[in-house]
Formats: structure tokens, C-alpha cells, sequence
């Protein structure tokens, strides 16, 4: 107790500093990652998704990032063994931040996209059940968590091999592939609004105090069913949108085939960019949690005076820390994983990005509604594979795909490996 009383705003910088290197390091690898899709497919250069990026991803993080964070926090350390000992909770926090952001810089300069979720899930596993013990862990929960990793790229794989099916069957093999095209494209386009919405909604407005917006005539509560009215809403706007842009679009009729395909890809390239966005608000809100969970938990106990408790108002400047580092670390660093997404698992085209993308939105969606720690690296991997199966094996780079996976495989170990470093060394260093 004596450590927080005495040295409790020096640690909060260190965690404030830490969190950020996380933060940056999310960018660095995780963001870069969902925006690989768009690079990829020639739908967005690397600049302009960098801005998109940089926009929605801290708008996701600011606005709708709060309700992933106590999951992460609560769940997978049993916060009751600390009671006593406080402090060796706030030096396994930070030791656990700098944990994974160091293994997350190491991946991002080799242009490997691994899990933001696993390195903390990792680094703080390590600390708790090595430095203090190993009863502090529920390896229930851990458990629930690697099963989640199975199955979020399961989900999403599925999803992308129907929808990138769906559009194959209505619109690429059929003798008049553009008319197709201006007929079912509005339908992927409210799709992508809705679960857009949908995330936005449920997980974003209710962090920002707004329960139910009253529009004079109609009153949507937004924790009931006025939430999905509303995103029904919005889906059917974008879709009516996107249908009168698409009807604008003049082409020749006469071109040959190919001419046709290409044509048809330019409006599916218009579509990755609303699900660029979509992924990155979605990303924003649901990964930035890795970043200021812990560092949230180190200022509530110190703000509370070693006591720790269950639920805490995030403190004013975490989201918006967590927001810049995400944002600062994309621009710097983030080339290089986008590369490995966009190019190294499969060659991707404007159509299958977007049913790469879209199907991981939706598992997205599906998961932070069911308060599940998912990866969103993975689950955009599992959509690639996904679409790239669709195309059968061949079309698949196994040597990438072996490198990705060997790298998940080994990010729990490295993450707890560091993090018990650390965190030993904070140990000798404060007491």
C-alpha cells in the first residue's frame, strides 16, 4: 500500500506512457490489418486508408470503446487475490502493457499480423500466474478465449466464402454481369450499413450517455429494439444511396465481357470503402480495449487508494490516449502487415475484399455482443482464407498462411515470457 501512496503518480505515467506503446502498437499491426483488404484490392491507396483509418478508428475508440475493456480487466484474473497486494496488480498491468506492445513492434517489423487480444491475454496470464500465482487465473475463462480464436475465424471464413459465393452466382456468372451488378449491389449495401449501424449503436452511443434517441415523431430506445429499427433505418438510407449512385454510373453496354468485370469491380471498390470504414469504427471500438483496460484498472486503483473495484468510470484522457497511439502507429509503422493482408495470403480483387471485410464486420458484431475478447487479425485472416477457398486451394499462398499461423501459435508464450520479465524487474525496482 505504501508503494501506491508514495509512488502512485509516477506509476500512473509509466502506464500512461505504456498504454500508449500499446496503443501505437495495435496501429502498428492490428489496424493495419483491417485496412489490408482495401490496399490489397486496389480499392484505397495506402494514404488514403491511412486517413479513413485514422478518422474512424479513433472515433470507434473514443466513442464506443468502453464496453470491451472490463471484460479483458475482470475477467481472466480473479481481482479478490489482490486485495491485499494492490500493487503487484498495478506492476502486472503495466508490466503486462509493455509485454505485448514490445512482441506487437517485433511482429509488425517482420509484417507479421498477430493478435493484439492474444499478446495481452498472454502477458498478463504470465504475470498473475507466475509472479503471484497460478489460483489467480480462471483458466475457464482462458479457455473460452483460445476457443474463441478457433471459432471467430471459423465464422468468419463461412460468412465470407457465402457472401463472396452470393455475389459470384448473382452477378459475375451471368450473361449481363453489370445489370446484375446495379440490381443486388444496394442489398450489400444496406448489409454493411446495418451491421455498421448496428456496432455503432449498441456499442457506441450508450458510452456517450445517449440511451434512446427521440426523433419528435418516433422515440428509439436504443438498448431494446428501437436500436435495430434505427440501424434498419440508416441500412435502408445507405442502400437508396448507393442505388442512385450506381444507376448514374455509365459504362458501355456494348464492351466485351471483361470489359464488364471490371466495371462491376469498380462498384464493389466503391463498397470497400464504406466497409474500410466499417471495419475501422468496428476495430476502434472493439480492440482499443487491449490497450486501456489494463492501464484503466492501474489509475482506478491508485485513484481509489489500493482498493480495488469491480467497476470504474474510465478516467477522461484513456480514450482519448488510446485513440492517438492507435492513430500514431498506423501512420508510422502500419505498411507492413497491410502488405501481408492485402498481397501474401491471396490475390484479392474489389469484390472478394469486400466479402472479406464485410464478413468480418459481421463477426465483429456478432462477438462484442457476446463480450467476447475475439482478434479481429484473425477473424480478417479467417475472411481472406474464407474467400480464398471459395477459389479453391491453389489460389491460397500456404507459405504465408503457415508463417501467420505459426506466429499466433507462439504469441501467448512470448507475451507471458516478457511480461513476467517486467514484471519481476518492477518488483526490485519499487519495493
Amino acid at each position: 500500500m505504501d508503494i501506491l501512496a508514495s509512488h502512485g503518480s509516477i506509476l500512473v505515467m509509466i502506464a500512461a506512457i505504456v498504454g500508449f506503446f500499446m496503443a501505437w502498437g495495435i496501429g502498428a499491426n492490428d489496424v493495419a490489418n483491417a485496412m489490408g483488404t482495401s490496399v490489397g484490392s486496389k480499392a484505397l491507396t495506402i494514404k488514403q486508408a491511412i486517413i479513413i483509418a485514422m478518422i474512424f478508428e479513433f472515433a470507434g475508440a473514443y466513442l464506443a470503446g468502453g464496453e470491451v475493456t472490463s471484460t479483458i480487466r475482470k475477467g481472466i484474473i480473479d481481482p479478490s487475490y489482490f486485495a491485499a497486494i494492490p500493487e503487484q496488480l498495478v506492476f502486472g498491468m503495466i508490466s503486462a502493457l509493455l509485454a505485448a506492445a514490445t512482441w506487437l513492434l517485433i511482429a509488425s517489423i517482420l509484417g507479421w499480423p498477430v493478435s493484439t487480444t492474444h499478446s495481452i491475454v498472454g502477458a498478463i496470464i504470465g504475470f498473475a500466474a507466475i509472479g503471484v500465482s497460478p489460483e489467480t487465473v480462471a483458466w475457464g475463462k482462458v479457455l473460452g478465449i483460445v476457443g474463441s480464436w478457433v471459432i471467430t475465424p471459423l465464422i468468419s471464413g463461412v460468412i465470407a466464402f457465402l457472401i463472396f459465393n452470393s455475389a459470384q452466382k448473382l452477378i459475375f456468372d451471368t450473361d449481363k454481369p453489370l445489370d446484375n451488378a446495379k440490381r443486388y449491389v444496394p442489398f450489400y449495401m444496406f448489409l454493411a450499413g446495418f451491421v455498421l449501424s448496428l456496432v455503432t449503436i449498441k456499442k457506441g452511443l450508450k458510452h456517450i450517455g445517449l440511451d434512446n434517441i427521440d426523433l419528435g415523431v418516433v422515440n428509439f430506445e436504443l438498448d431494446g429494439a428501437g436500436g435495430y429499427y434505427l440501424a434498419i433505418i440508416v441500412a435502408v438510407i445507405v442502400a437508396v444511396i448507393g442505388k442512385y449512385f450506381i444507376t448514374r454510373l455509365r459504362f458501355e453496354q456494348d464492351a466485351d465481357k471483361s470489359a464488364h468485370y471490371a466495371n462491376v469491380e469498380k462498384v464493389f471498390a466503391t463498397l470497400m470503402v464504406v466497409t474500410a470504414c466499417c471495419m475501422a469504427f468496428a476495430h476502434g471500438s472493439n480492440d482499443v480495449a487491449n490497450a486501456i483496460g489494463p492501464l484503466a484498472a492501474v489509475v482506478s486503483i491508485i485513484d481509489n487508494g489500493g482498493e480495488i473495484v469491480k467497476k470504474s468510470p474510465l478516467v477522461w484522457w484513456i480514450l482519448p490516449l488510446g485513440g492517438l497511439g492507435i492513430v500514431a502507429g498506423l501512420a508510422i509503422f502500419g505498411h507492413r502487415v497491410i502488405a501481408t493482408i492485402g498481397k501474401g495470403i491471396t490475390h484479392l480483387t474489389p469484390s472478394r475484399g469486400f466479402a472479406a471485410e464485410l464478413a468480418a464486420a459481421c463477426t465483429v458484431v456478432i462477438a462484442s455482443g457476446a463480450g467476447l475478447p475475439i482478434s479481429t487479425t484473425q477473424t480478417l485472416v479467417g475472411a481472406v482464407l474464407g474467400v480464398g477457398m471459395a477459389r479453391g486451394i491453389a489460389a491460397i499462398n500456404l507459405n504465408v498462411v503457415r508463417n501467420i499461423v505459426v506466429s499466433w501459435v507462439i504469441t501467448l508464450p512470448v507475451g507471458a515470457g516478457l511480461s513476467i520479465i517486467i514484471f519481476w524487474t518492477l518488483q526490485s525496482v519499487f519495493t
